[in-house]
């Protein structure tokens, strides 16, 4: 069987974009994600574009038990995983901590550290047995300094900063990889989802300026993954030209 990816929060962003780039390479896929009619779309245009076959996982990284549920059902040939790409992640709300809703709060942590930990949990452990494996977390510009009114989100991502740190010292022994990669800037999805929906306000993120695209971090991921067994890229930062900390954008 050819290698086999496992990609969380696959609907969108860089997910998506992640799933495009090694279905490409040829890599067997398992999406996984919460929004079933998307994931299946994106699942059969894969299919049908790349011949490859992807297992399609609906659940949501912050619901541990039916996470686990999901994932343990996989056939035992596709619990044989080469690469996970820990990518389910969001920020909710943009306000001092004085001001925050708790429920956002609670969100982030359960999305971006809690679910990230249920998912490498399982997943790691199918590695062992094979001596080998890769663990691709997507951190951010946010898990590497601090900006106003981004204090959870930021805590959050320097959880995973932290996490990957301490997964590349406890899965030295078994072969296993890990690599953090950090973007700025990322036209996706995520500005609309930091501010629920309010299209406008998330517009106006990118105004004057070029950021990121999701095909620029999946290039990434590649290249990282693509290197040889006895290379190791620990920690990526990616930014767009115009940006050279989380809050210095030159706006043309």
């Amino acid at each position: 069987m050819s290698k086999i990816a496992l990609i969380t929060g696959a609907t969108s962003g860089i997910g998506e974009a992640c799933a495009h780039t090694l279905a490409q390479q040829g890599y067997q896929l398992i999406l996984l994600a919460r929004r079933e009619d998307r994931l299946a779309k994106i699942s059969h245009h894969l299919e049908d574009k790349y011949a490859i076959t992807i297992k399609q996982v609906i659940a949501d990284v912050r619901d541990q038990e039916s996470l686990s549920a999901a994932l343990e059902a996989l056939p035992e040939n596709w619990k044989k995983v080469d690469v996970l790409v820990n990518n389910a992640g969001l920020s909710q709300g943009l306000d001092p901590i004085n001001q925050g809703d708790t429920k956002d709060w609670d969100t982030m942590i359960d999305t971006n550290i809690k679910g990230l930990l249920y998912v490498t949990k399982i997943v790691s452990n199918w590695m062992i047995p094979q001596k080998a494996g890769h663990i691709v977390n997507i951190g951010s510009i946010a898990g590497k300094e601090v900006y106003p009114n981004g204090n959870v989100y930021c805590a959050s991502k320097h959880a995973v900063d932290a996490l990957s740190k301490g997964m590349r010292i406890d899965l030295l022994p078994h072969g296993i990889k890990v690599t953090e990669i950090n973007p700025g800037m990322v036209e996706t999805e995520f500005s609309i989802v930091r501010f629920k929906g309010d299209e406008e306000r998330a517009k106006k993120v990118y105004e004057n300026l070029e950021p990121l695209i999701a095909d620029d971090i999946a290039d990434a991921i590649w290249y990282v993954v693509s290197r040889p067994k006895h290379v190791n890229i620990n920690d990526m930062l990616i930014m767009p030209t115009v940006q050279a900390t989380a809050t210095i954008i030159n706006r043309g």
